[in-house]
């Protein structure tokens, strides 16, 4: 009876400890996210500062065009509904609609890249490098930044939703598919302040 008891104990125990490492897990992902926000505020200060060094070279004004901008904008703030709806899918135990939900995020995150890469690859033969002038490599090491994260995102949410397809909805998943949901909102967040900052009172 006592070592019937004594397994259900470390049977227990067991399951506290997978608990704690989740929570711990969970815990590492907020510190990241702060870092990340000390990360990008630096930039935009930085951007800030440099905007107007343009040492006769393009102006905002003249670089950014803004029908593409606003399509970025549009598909990133979608990508981040459907995420949220992926997070609807899992907690009513819809793996089928969690894994298709997050595949709509991955397929409008990709066309967000694809946008962003054609908008740097039009400005270079413009001659706008990041070497052009201040302004430039502010701009493209905030903005590069930002598209940097969207496709390390990306990658993630791909590998995610192969392990659903492995393993199905369990403890370990769902702390993957919040993290990963969490962390596509705060890109989102963050893509509101370039939009404004950057590309809103670059246009003015």
């Amino acid at each position: 009876m006592a070592h019937g008891g004594n397994h259900a104990a470390s049977q227990a125990h067991g399951h506290d400890g997978h608990h704690d490492q989740e929570a711990l897990r969970m815990m590492g992902f907020w510190i990241f996210l702060i870092t990340d926000c000390i990360l990008f505020g630096t930039l935009f200060a930085t951007y800030v500062v440099l905007h107007g060094s343009t040492a006769g070279g393009p102006t905002a004004s003249e670089l950014f065009e803004m029908p593409g901008v606003i399509a970025e904008t549009f598909i990133l703030l979608t990508s981040s509904f459907t995420s949220g709806l992926a997070v609807l899918a899992m907690n009513k135990g819809s793996k089928r609609g969690l894994i298709g939900w997050l595949a709509v995020t991955a397929i409008l995150g990709a066309s967000f890249i694809g946008l962003e890469v054609s908008e740097f690859v039009k400005m270079v033969h413009e001659g706008a490098t990041i070497s052009t002038s201040a302004f430039l490599s502010g701009f493209f090491t905030l903005v590069g930044t930002h598209g940097v994260h969207v496709s390390v995102g990306l990658v993630w949410m791909v590998a995610i939703m192969l392990q659903l397809s492995r393993h199905g909805i369990n403890s370990v998943t769902k702390r993957k598919v919040n993290v990963i949901s969490l962390y596509w909102h705060f890109l989102d967040v963050v893509w509101i302040f370039v939009f404004t900052i950057v590309y809103m009172m670059g246009v003015k």
